[in-house]
Parts: C-alpha cells; structure tokens; sequence
C-alpha cells in the first residue's frame, strides 16, 4: 500500500501543468532525434544540458528522461521505412521492419513497435517502482569501501558490455579516469595536469566533454560518410496490425520485456544488448527461422519491446545506487549535480518528490508516445526527407551557444571543438566513447571514496576485501573478466556487437 502512495504523490508532482509540458517536449524531441539518423539522444541531451540551468529539478530531468526512452520509440520509424536505424539499438529492427516495409506492410510494423513498446515501458516502470525502496535500502548500508568496490564493477561491466574491441575499451575507460584527474586536488589544493590554464584549474566541464564527444563528433562523422535519406516508394498501409500480427507478436512482446527489463540494469547494456539478444532468441525458438529478415513480425516486436524496457530499467542503478549504467545516464548524473542533487539512495527519502514524480512521469510519457508515434507517421516520414547538410548548422550552433551559456567562457567552446576531433578520431579508431564517458564520471568519485575508505581504515588496504559486501562486489568484476577471458563467450561477444 505503500508503494502506491508513493507512486499517488509521484502522479501528483508530475501531472502538473508545466511538468506535463515538459513531458510533452522531451518524449516529442525524442521521438524527432530517433527518427533522424545521425543524432540521438546521448547526443542531444549532451546539447540541451546547459538548458536545464533555469528549470526545475524535476521538469529538467523529466524532459531528459523523455528524450532517451522516446529516442526509442523514433529509432524504429527510420529503421523499418528506411533501413537506416535512428538509435543503435534499433539496428536489429531493420532486418526484419523494413522487408515488411518492401511488402507494403509498414503501417503494421510501426504500429506493433510501438504498441511492444509501450507495453515493455509500463512493465520496466513497474519495476523501477517495486525495486527502487529495497535497493535504496540496501544501498544505505554501503560505505566508502562499498562504493569503491560497486564502481569497479560497473567500469568492469561496462567494458565486457562495451561495443568493439576489448582493449580498445579499456583504453577508452582509463583515458576517462585519467580525464577526470585534471583540476584541484580537493585534500591538498594542489592543481593536477592543469598545465597553468585558469580554465583547467576545476578540470573539464561535464557539458564540455560530452557534447564535443558525442554532439560535435556525431557531425563531423554523419558529414564525412554524407546521409542520404530516400523514403520507400511503396504505401504505408494500415497502422493498426490485424489479429494475426498480434497472435504472433505478443509472446515475443513478453519475452522482449523481461529481456530488456533484466539487461537495461546491467552497466554498459541498457537498450542495445537488450534488442541484440532478444531478436536472437525469437529466431532460436522460431519453427521456421528463414523467415526472420524477410518479413517476420515478431523480428519487430521483441527487439522494440526490449530496447524500450532496456532503456527504462538503466534508471534503477542510477536512482538507488547512484550509479550511471551508460553514457546517457551518466549525462542524467550531470544534470542532477547540475542542480544540486547527489544521485544515491538518499534521494529517495531527500526528495521524494523528484524521486517518484520521475518515475510516474515515464508512464506517462510512454501514453505520449504511443498518441504520437500512432497518427503522426506522415510527419516523421516528411521530416526524413530533410537533408542533413540543411541540419547540421542550426546543430552545431546550438551546440556552440549551449557551451558558452554555461560559464561564458569561449576557450570552453575551443576545448568542446577539441573533443569533438577527438571523437571523431574515436570513431575512425572504432572506439566507442561511452566507456571514457562513464570513467570520467566515476573517476573523481572512485578516487574520493578510495580516500575515504582508506581513511577510516587507517590506511588498510585489506578493507576492500575484509568487508563482505565489498569483496562479494570486487569477486563479481573479477568473475565477470575470467569469464570474458574464456573464447566462447568472446566469440558470441563479437557476433552480438557485429551491426554491419
């Protein structure tokens, strides 16, 4: 009974006019960066982090929430009417959405993404909201030690998950780390690697670095390689999918659900495993899998109903431990700090407001969503035809304004362009950015709680291991690097990240 007060006094905070406004806003801007090719929602909410400074706590991250889990939704419509997946995770859509789109059967494949995802939203919200009090609670027992240990094994976890080469993604981790030792040292003053520029003197800002690594870096790239978007010529069709589509569809819905729901709380997997390994689990239980990739509904429904829950479950380690699982909730830990707010189970009995309001405001924008997605397909198919050369501009001077807004500092805009060629090397390289993201996060706050827990120690190194749950932790990271070690999980890691 609890749970539903908590969940009424959620509904309360963010049924309010301007939070519904800003609910509106997010899951439709969304929905645009997913149908877009090119951007994405780590992207654009790297862009409008400096926008959330004059609002709300709770709108701001309200709207941020939106834009990743509506990101989803829009990544699908690109992906089945024009095979070219919006967000990464809808890659795995295209094989099978657009052959029903050659067939002239879109409408029934939008309409079945987006109905799966709405379902696997609402389940993964139901989650979040049954398993964040024990979590939190939970999470109120750890110490410095504990969090040091939890932070290993999400940089370990995150590098397992991570897309690519395994030493590529290390690199990217203690390049991250190592980033996030530029500045002030807060126990002695000392200033560290800020080669004598004031503006280094608090190391990079957050807004800085992900908006040049992701926002700046994504232009050059979509730029370079040149975006060309030509819709199908063949006719939409119905969006409502018959009976026969939801008599093959709903179990890989249910499945796709779980799936998503029990991968997006792993660091690193979030949307993008959750869609990979569903879409591979219809095809293992299928009686006749040579229909996947010619057509196969249920080749759309599973991987949009786990990359959508994927996405909605990656908030519970962020709202009860505090950690970020992926890139864009460690751009959601930046705007918490941003407004005050120390992300960890203390939000919940701190705030409870921000806390369930944020949650309660997801089923709402997954209703959103689907009132969106289902009557405005002709609107994302006419926004498809927008060249990407007309885009870009408009792109990169928000970019610019957005940085320069945040301490009026131009070198910062400088130091953003840097890290935008940098990102872009990245992609050249084949590293993926997230890694370095999520350690330049955790770095500063694994080096504090290193301190701490060595402090009390006395400066016993032994307290990692002498603590049970902080061994239990340091022994799950180790297990999880022995077992990537063995060559048959390597192998299925590399067919599971393998998007050509």
């Amino acid at each position: 009974m609890e749970l539903f007060s908590q969940l009424g006094h959620g509904f309360e905070a963010a049924l309010t006019l301007s939070n519904l406004g800003y609910c509106l806003l997010g899951v439709t801007l969304g929905t645009l960066v997913g149908v877009l090719p090119g951007l994405g929602p780590v992207a654009t909410i790297a862009m409008l982090l400096p926008a959330t400074y004059g609002q709300p706590p709770l709108s701001a991250l309200i709207m941020l929430a939106g834009i990743y889990y509506g990101a989803q939704y829009g990544g699908s419509t690109s992906a089945i009417l024009v095979n070219l997946p919006g967000e990464s995770s809808s890659v795995v859509t295209c094989l099978d959405g657009h052959a029903m789109a050659r067939k002239g059967r879109a409408g029934a494949a939008l309409g079945i993404a987006a109905l799966g995802s709405f379902f696997a939203g609402t389940v993964a919200t139901l989650l979040i909201a049954a398993l964040a009090e024990p979590l939190s609670n939970l999470a109120l027992k750890f110490g410095p030690a504990e969090y040091f240990s939890l932070m290993v094994l999400g940089l370990v976890a995150a590098v397992v998950l991570a897309n690519g080469s395994l030493t590529k993604a290390v690199a990217m981790t203690v390049l991250g780390l190592l980033l996030g030792l530029i500045g002030t040292d807060v126990n002695s003053g000392t200033e560290r690697y800020s080669f004598g520029i004031p503006e280094l003197s608090d190391g990079f800002g957050f807004v800085v670095v992900s908006m040049g690594l992701f926002g700046i870096a994504e232009i050059i790239h979509n730029l370079e390689k040149g975006i060309e978007r030509n819709v199908f010529a063949t006719s939409v069709g119905g969006i409502w999918p018959t009976r026969e589509d939801f008599k093959a569809a709903w179990k890989p819905v249910l499945r796709g659900t779980f799936l998503g729901s029990l991968l997006g709380v792993l660091p690193g997997g979030g949307a993008i495993l959750s869609s990979f390994a569903a879409y591979t689990i219809e095809k293992k239980l299928a009686k006749d899998p040579s229909r996947f990739g010619q057509g196969a509904i249920e080749g759309v429904a599973a991987p949009e109903s786990a990359n959508n829950a994927g996405a909605q479950t990656s908030f519970i380690p962020l709202l009860t431990l505090g950690i970020p699982p992926n890139a864009v909730m460690a751009l959601m830990v930046g705007a918490m700090m941003i407004h005050g707010i120390v992300p960890g189970p203390q939000v919940m009995t701190e705030k409870p407001e921000l806390f369930w309001g944020l949650i309660a405001s997801m089923w709402i924008g997954n209703l959103l969503l689907v009132l969106l997605n289902m009557p405005l397909i002709g609107i994302w198919i006419r926004l498809l035809r927008v060249p990407y050369h007309v885009l870009y501009p408009a792109i990169l001077v928000f970019c610019c304004i957005g940085i320069y807004s945040v301490n009026q500092s131009t070198i910062e805009v400088a130091f953003a362009v840097g890290f935008g060629l940098l990102g872009w090397m990245f992609i050249k390289l084949r590293c993926e950015p997230a890694p370095l993201l999520l350690g330049f996060v955790l770095g500063p706050l694994m080096e504090e709680n290193l301190r701490r827990a060595l402090l009390l120690a006395h400066g016993d190194p032994t307290v990692f291991v002498t603590r049970g749950l902080s061994l239990a932790l340091l022994l799950i990271a180790l297990a999880l690097i022995v077992i990537l070690v063995l060559p048959s999980v390597r192998q299925t890691r590399e067919v599971a990240f393998h998007e050509d």
